[in-house]
């Protein structure tokens, strides 16, 4: 094995030592984006070849497009999928063996809500915690069930009105669900009991007028920081960090504004180490760079870099790992120095991607919107590829969801689940 791998598996090792607040089993994808809401998996022995053939256990067709990602917990997948052009608005538990439908609950809803051709309805992913899912369904509510699909509560936040639909998964921290609701002409990120729903707070943020393009598809990241939990959170044109259990601003910092532009839009995650914050806005937005541990408006005394301008879109979440954030720089991945802000490297990828980049066993995975996977080692220096792994060229756009040595994949037309045959490397 080359020594730039050996040393970029070192590198991500560390990474994982980041001691962040939802720990889960190592075999469990609770969430979007993993326990870490970061996209970091602890397991080993993940497969890094595949086809629509080769090591694939099971595969099963879906009714409809959808751009969620599975949730894993034991041995139940939990998935959101929409039919009827949005009027059912369903929650599916499915068997992890085979993925045969344990149940479903669907949720009817006659009202009229806007999205972009590219986007679905129930593009959120549900989250769990070992005991109760909670989905997010846009105008239809939030739903929170326990593992038999009884409904244990619903709450109404409002309709979601924009002209690209919404995206923003809800995450669970301790006794809270918190959610990014928008975007909105009145967004708000707020923070629900996830026993039964009941407020607990609510911060309003900076709307947009009819005329703008604006809006936040950001997930909520919690992570602990230096001595402190923070929720972490993607505005345009701003990043915050709340206290979790209040929702009181610790720090923000300025810079993800389109410099001389009206269209202020942030898709991506906000990532996190003990020693950077990495936000980053898209449609050719800016990035920045933030160093933990300020208080107030920390954007003279803790951001560390800016660079004003990105790739089109930045739909995607990247991972930190060492000194580098390695992003989906649509329609390419990219490698930035966090010291810097500099750009090392910058591959195109057939096809771009609207998915996030899962990092496991020194190895970075990424989904194409073609349906392919491109495995590749944290490597600063170049883009350092390992495998492509194509599947039926359906259309992508959810994130791959590692479990108990296994992947699944969601396209267009099937859920996927991949895993090494005996004897596989």
């Amino acid at each position: 094995m080359p020594l730039s791998r050996i040393a970029a598996g070192l590198s991500l090792f560390m990474a994982f030592a980041l001691i962040l607040a939802n720990p889960a089993r190592a075999d469990n994808w609770p969430a979007w984006r993993g326990a870490t809401g970061q996209g970091l998996c602890t397991e080993k022995n993940l497969p890094t070849k595949w086809s629509a053939t080769e090591n694939v256990k099971w595969k099963i067709d879906l009714p409809d497009a959808g751009n969620s990602t599975p949730i894993v917990w034991g041995d139940k997948i939990f998935l959101t999928q929409s039919t009827e052009k949005g009027k059912k608005r369903s929650l599916y538990c499915l068997s992890r063996k085979d993925g045969s439908k344990i149940w479903e609950k669907t949720v009817e809803f006659e009202g009229k809500e806007q999205k972009h051709a590219t986007n679905t309805y129930c593009a959120a992913s549900p989250v769990t915690d070992g005991e109760r899912v909670v989905v997010f369904h846009g105008s239809a509510g939030m739903y929170c069930y326990d593992f038999t699909g009884k409904e244990l509560w619903k709450k109404e936040l409002g309709p979601c009105d924009h002209i690209w639909g919404s995206a923003a998964s809800p995450i669970i921290y301790k006794d809270l669900v918190i959610h990014n609701f928008g975007p909105h002409e009145k967004p708000f990120l707020i923070a629900l009991k996830k026993t039964d729903g009941e407020q607990v707070w609510k911060n309003d943020e900076i709307g947009r007028k009819p005329t703008e393009f604006f809006g936040s598809w950001s997930t909520p990241v919690i992570a602990k920081v230096g001595e402190r939990t923070e929720l972490l959170m993607s505005w345009p044109g701003i990043v915050k960090s709340c206290e979790p259990e209040t929702g009181k601003l610790i720090w923000s910092s300025k810079g993800l504004e389109k410099d001389g532009a009206p269209d202020r839009l942030v898709y991506t995650s906000t990532l996190a180490s003990d020693k950077y914050i990495f936000a980053a806005a898209g449609y050719s937005g800016a990035a920045i760079g933030v160093k933990p541990g300020g208080d107030g408006d920390v954007t003279s005394t803790h951001r560390l870099w800016r660079v004003a301008k990105g790739n089109p879109q930045r739909i995607g979440s990247g991972v930190i790992v060492g000194d580098y954030a390695y992003i989906v720089n649509e329609p390419s991945i990219a490698c930035i120095d966090l010291k810097t802000g500099k750009q090392q490297w910058d591959k195109p990828i057939s096809g771009g991607s609207w998915s996030s980049i899962v990092a496991a066993d020194g190895k970075l995975y990424l989904t194409s919107q073609r349906g392919e996977t491109f495995v590749f080692a944290p490597n600063p220096k170049e883009y350092d590829e390992i495998a492509v792994n194509k599947l039926d060229g359906s259309v992508t756009r959810a994130s791959i969801a590692p479990s108990d040595g296994e992947f699944f994949i969601r396209t267009y037309k099937h859920l996927w689940c991949v895993g090494k045959a005996n004897g596989e490397r």
